[in-house]
Order: C-alpha cells, then sequence, then structure tokens
C-alpha cells in the first residue's frame, strides 16, 4: 500500500514576480513594438498563473498528475507547483461529529436511544483520499456501526433481578464505555488515515416503549435498597435502646414486653407516616 509523501513545491512569491514580468513585457511588447511572437509571452504567463496555490494553517493539498500521486503540501504558505496538476483540498483540523439517535439493543435485550460524540482529524492524507470513496460519510457510517456494536456488548443497567453482575454499564460507567467507544471507532477508521481525538456518549435513554416500565423498575430497586437501609437502622436502634435500658437498669422488661417494645419501636422507625403518640396513665399492664 502506497503512503503518504509529503513535499514542499517551489515558492510561489518568485514564481509570480517572473508571471507578472512576462505577462507586462508580452503586453509591451506586442502593442507597442507590433511584434505578435511575444503572444507566448503572455500564454506562458497565463500557463504560470495556473499552478499557484495557498495552503492555509491545518489544511493540505493533495497533487495529482494525470492520475498518479505527487505528493502531499501540508505546510501552509504560498507555492507554485506543476499547472497541469490537480489539487484537492484536505482539511487537517478537528472536525465534532455528533451521530444520530439510534435505536439498538443492549445485552439484555432491551431497546435504548443512544448517540455518540466524536471528535476527530486526517492524520493519513493519502488513505483519506485514496483508500475510501468519501472519508466524511465513511466516518459517519462507521461511527453508526461501533455505536451498534458497543451497546451490543453492555447493559444499560445493573439489576439485581437480571441474573448478571455486570461491572461496567452503559450508564453509569461513562469512563470505561467512552473508552471501548474509541478504541472501536479507531480500529474501524485507521483504514481510512483517520485519528480519534476523542468518542463519548452523547445521548443515552430507554426507548419510548419501555422506558415507563424501566423508570418503575428503577423506582422499584430505589425502594427496595432504601427500605433495606432503613430496617438495618431500626434493628441496630432497638438493639441499642434494649442494651441500655438493661445496662442501667431503668426498667426491667421481661420477654414478652421485650416483644412488645421491640414491635412499636420497628413500627415507628420504618413507618412511611410519623407515629401518633398515646400517652398510658395507667400501669405497664394496661
Amino acid at each position: 500500500m502506497k503512503e503518504e509523501k509529503v513535499i514542499t513545491p517551489a515558492n510561489g512569491y518568485l514564481m509570480l514576480f517572473i508571471c507578472f514580468t512576462l505577462l507586462i513585457g508580452g503586453f509591451y511588447m506586442v502593442f507597442s513594438k507590433k511584434d505578435p511572437l511575444f503572444i507566448l509571452s503572455i500564454i506562458l504567463a497565463a500557463l504560470i498563473a495556473l499552478g499557484f496555490i495557498m495552503v492555509q494553517p491545518n489544511n493540505s493539498r493533495v497533487l495529482l498528475l494525470f492520475g498518479k500521486y505527487v505528493g502531499t503540501v501540508k505546510k501552509n504558505g504560498f507555492y507554485w507547483v506543476n499547472p497541469f496538476y490537480s489539487k484537492k483540498r484536505i482539511s487537517l483540523r478537528a472536525s465534532n461529529f455528533d451521530s444520530e439517535r439510534l435505536k439498538v439493543n443492549d445485552k439484555l435485550g432491551n431497546p435504548v436511544m443512544i448517540s455518540t460524540i466524536l471528535v476527530w482529524r486526517v492524520l493519513d492524507t493519502y488513505k483519506a483520499a485514496f483508500d475510501v470513496d468519501n472519508y466524511e460519510n465513511f466516518v459517519r457510517v462507521q461511527t453508526d456501526a461501533a455505536v451498534r456494536k458497543l451497546a451490543s456488548m453492555y447493559p444499560y443497567d445493573n439489576f439485581a433481578d437480571d441474573g448478571l453482575d455486570e461491572d461496567i454499564t452503559l450508564r453509569s460507567s461513562v469512563n470505561e464505555v467512552s473508552e471501548a467507544l474509541e478504541k472501536e471507532i479507531y480500529e474501524r477508521l485507521s483504514i481510512a488515515g483517520i485519528e480519534v481525538l476523542e468518542a463519548r456518549i452523547g445521548y443515552l435513554a430507554y426507548a419510548q416503549e419501555i422506558a415507563n416500565a424501566m423508570l418503575k423498575r428503577q423506582q422499584a430497586t430505589a425502594i427496595v435498597a432504601a427500605r433495606h437501609k432503613i430496617v438495618e437502622g431500626a434493628v441496630s436502634m432497638v438493639e441499642m435502646a434494649l442494651e441500655e435500658l438493661s445496662k442501667k437498669e431503668i426498667v426491667n422488661l421481661d420477654e414478652e414486653r421485650k416483644a412488645a417494645m421491640v414491635s412499636n419501636l420497628m413500627v415507628i422507625l420504618c413507618g412511611d407516616k410519623d407515629a401518633s403518640p398515646v400517652l398510658n396513665t395507667g400501669t405497664l399492664n394496661h
């Protein structure tokens, strides 16, 4: 496979001076001296003018001579090349690509909507110009393909009832997923001489048809986790209360009264609403 060849053409300002000299001298000799032979000087000046190119910073010109690759000009400046060269402009600047939102299935088969933000630039002008048909369209198509593959490798989220113990998910493992996405896109775009500067998930959500169900599932999981924490704390508080009462001998409780106290404290501590206090003006047995 042929590689990129960086060249530096002739100075454009010197050739511009020669072009103006031939042009002005030719007109002077034709109109003043009435010598038609100097029309060739004017034609030569026009031919030289076709070879001027200007390369701006972070731009390049790919030069071809009758279909043969000659080289690439990457250094910015004003140059002159063979007038018969065809000159293809390729930008070396970083480009930002925000893909469309795609509906794909995650590892568990759940439909999700996902898009990616890609920052890329051309690294090898030969590959970008000749190894693919349209390198900008190639970037878009291959990025979408990489996103689809990535989404199928990881679950959207990790639920306890899924039966899977996944450390990496699309929702929570942002850094790991971005690294995997960047690697996948780089492997696909290297054939076109494209350098991947950054790739990350731009949008991620469940598809509309299951969004409400999954939202309820997430809420239920959060409620169960909160209840587990509340019960765990309540048991510790009841245990501490019984130990302190027994240690300081404030009141002697038999097993039945301890059970009643534990039941009342658990209701108070684990209830959704505030408990209504009831004053007992009699004895403990009434």
